[in-house]
């Protein structure tokens, strides 16, 4: 009896990120609804083919720092802490968020002379403090940065 041969499965070539089962849509907020709006309103609409997500909940809260979004710009996801999906948090703060994090798509980083690669160049801060609530959203970050800590 001649044995089949093994289908071999087609797995995805992109990186990790884009595997993960991970979703847009939150309790309170669409983050795709929210990127959409400062896409159009900060950058022309010039950010196309992104993925914004809610990340991994984790079983334990971070104890010293937090960390609210981060940005792959390789496999153009952006993921933003699910811990933000709640009712307290004010639609405008998850603006400022996805703000900062598209910056990083179009403000270039530097290297110093140290040989140490800086995102938050000054360019970034100056187009970062452009936001139109930066002011209120760094007071309300700092007011409420214990409420997402352990």
């Amino acid at each position: 009896m001649a044995k089949k041969a093994k289908r071999k499965l087609a797995r995805s070539t992109l990186p990790m990120q884009r595997q993960l089962n991970l979703r847009h849509e939150g309790r309170y907020f669409d983050l795709l609804h929210i990127f959409d709006r400062v896409n159009n309103r900060h950058f022309r609409g010039r950010l196309r083919g992104y993925k914004v997500l809610w990340g991994r909940r984790r079983k334990e809260r971070p104890k010293e720092y937090f960390i609210f979004g981060s940005i792959q710009e390789e496999d153009r996801v952006i993921r933003i802490h699910p811990l933000l999906d709640q009712p307290f948090v004010p639609r405008w703060f998850l603006e400022y968020v996805l703000y900062h994090e598209m910056l990083h798509s179009v403000v270039p980083e530097e290297t110093d002379s140290t040989g140490r690669r800086r995102v938050h160049t000054e360019e970034f801060y100056r187009r970062e403090k452009a936001f139109p609530r930066y002011r209120r959203a760094r007071r309300w970050e700092d007011e409420n940065l214990a409420r997402f800590l352990r």
